[in-house]
């Protein structure tokens, strides 16, 4: 039990660096032209991926009983989501 709840921490500590990583698309250099359909996606990804990604695999976590399983899927689709956002919005 120890274990799960330390992992799910963990997940938690990752989806909060990776949103304060995002931040810095958000809050980069404005430029005078709007941002690209692709940079959007990539804004939406950086800010609420990481988010979405850990809501998702608590819900996984929830159907299945695999709690620590979850939390291993909700680690690596947060950085997913974090790299996928930012490789669309570059800043």
């Amino acid at each position: 039990m120890v274990t799960v709840v330390l992992a799910w921490l963990a997940v938690l500590a990752v989806c909060v660096a990776a949103f304060l990583f995002g931040q810095t698309a958000r809050t980069s250099r404005r430029r005078r032209r709007r941002r690209s359909p692709s940079g959007r996606l990539g804004l939406f990804l950086s800010l609420s991926g990481p988010w979405l990604a850990v809501i998702g695999a608590a819900v996984l976590g929830a159907l299945t009983g695999g709690w620590l399983a979850a939390a291993a899927i909700g680690a690596i689709g947060v950085v997913v989501a974090a790299l996928v956002g930012l490789t669309l919005a570059p800043h």
